[in-house]
């Protein structure tokens, strides 16, 4: 099997986590049958600063010709005061749609390891393990009209979703579901919004083409408490666009922090997997950002453009195994005693357990 993957290191602390997520890539293509070839492009603020726009068409073509994109994160303070079209996250939005990725994964797993980070109680927590489904195209994200009246003096966004953009979702979710607890919760605000009224009527419908799956309706803000009191009840959550990106943000509290999740945007083209975090500069350049979150989104790359459950799996193993290990990075090592890992650090040690575990499967095929 070949990949070619495009990798798109972005802004802030997106190079540091980028670079260990292809270290873990690399020790796959070795020991697996697995030609991974790698190609990098600038993007978002980095790209603005060369270019004069956060995506540039050879980005974008580059990005359209492989077979997934692997993205860093976007972002930074000198851009906030540019034109809307000039800013990173537009060249964001405008990748999103380029690729036609309306299927965004958000997985939240609390690790026992580390269910000490979490500023919720391990009894909490522990065992959590929940899938968030965001509808990633359609929304206040992406409605029309939209704008800032001439004068300033007010401002509109358009929240729009048809039949068919809410089926495709919840489809996904669904066959998600199917294949982890069998239990689907659609969040909405059907009481206040008609276009949740329309989300609920869709999904409800395509439940029925999934009998063995289960499916209940929350209204967002109760689920986004439910979130922080009672995670372990959720297996998927199915949602559009905005209530989705807050919500798996606020999944990182079950985590123990926003530096351990990782997305996928599948459905269209090209898959385009990236770390769930921004850019975050007030610590680039530090060495000491969590490089898991794109190392498991790596993963899910492996997995959802490649089809290799099993190598997805190995990473996921290797995670769990350095943090049981002791591996730590400073989000991760609040009130510990042990000295808090490099991104680096960090990634050597995922790297190590992998090779481990890829060590034994192969011995174990050899005999």
């Amino acid at each position: 099997m070949r990949l070619q993957i495009a990798i798109l290191p972005g802004d802030g602390i997106g190079p540091e986590v980028i670079a260990e997520a292809l270290r873990v890539l690399h020790i796959v293509g070795e020991v697996s049958n697995i030609e991974l070839h790698f190609a990098e492009y600038p993007f978002g603020a980095a790209a603005w600063k060369r270019t004069g726009v956060p995506l540039p068409p050879g980005t974008l073509q580059a990005c359209l010709q492989a077979d997934a994109v692997l993205l860093g994160a976007v972002g930074a303070p000198e851009c906030d005061d540019l034109p809307h079209e000039q800013r990173p996250e537009t060249g964001l939005l405008e990748l999103r749609r380029e690729l036609g990725g309306y299927a965004n994964l958000r997985p939240a797993v609390a690790y026992d390891a580390v269910a000490a980070c979490s500023p919720l109680k391990a009894s909490v927590v522990s065992g959590a393990d929940l899938l968030v489904v965001r509808e990633l195209l359609g929304g206040l994200y992406f409605g029309e009209p939209r704008g800032i009246a001439t004068d300033g003096s007010a401002a509109f966004n358009t929240m729009r979703y048809s039949v068919e953009q809410i089926e495709r979702i919840a489809r996904v979710a669904f066959r998600e579901a199917a294949r982890r607890r069998r239990k689907v919760t659609s969040v909405d605000k059907a009481n206040v919004l008609e276009t949740s009224g329309l989300w609920r009527q869709a999904v409800t419908r395509v439940s029925h083409e999934f009998p063995d799956v289960t499916l209940d309706h929350m209204y967002v803000d109760a689920c986004a408490m439910q979130l922080v009191t009672d995670p372990r009840r959720f297996d998927v959550i199915l949602t559009e666009n905005l209530f989705g990106d807050i919500l798996s943000d606020e999944a990182a509290v079950i985590a123990g922090s926003l530096g351990m999740l990782a997305s996928a945007s599948i459905g269209g083209k090209v898959g385009l997997y990236e770390p769930v975090h921004g850019s975050a500069p007030d610590i680039a350049g530090r060495g000491i950002a969590n490089p898991l979150g794109a190392i498991a989104s790596a993963a899910m790359m492996l997995r959802y453009t490649a089809g290799l459950e099993q190598e997805a799996s190995e990473i996921e193993s290797a995670i769990r195994q350095a943090l049981e290990a002791g591996c730590r990075t400073a989000d991760l090592a609040r009130g510990s005693a042990a000295k808090a890992a490099s991104t680096t650090e960090m990634g050597v040690a995922v790297e190590c357990e992998l090779a481990s575990i890829l060590d034994r499967r192969c011995s174990y095929h050899a005999v």
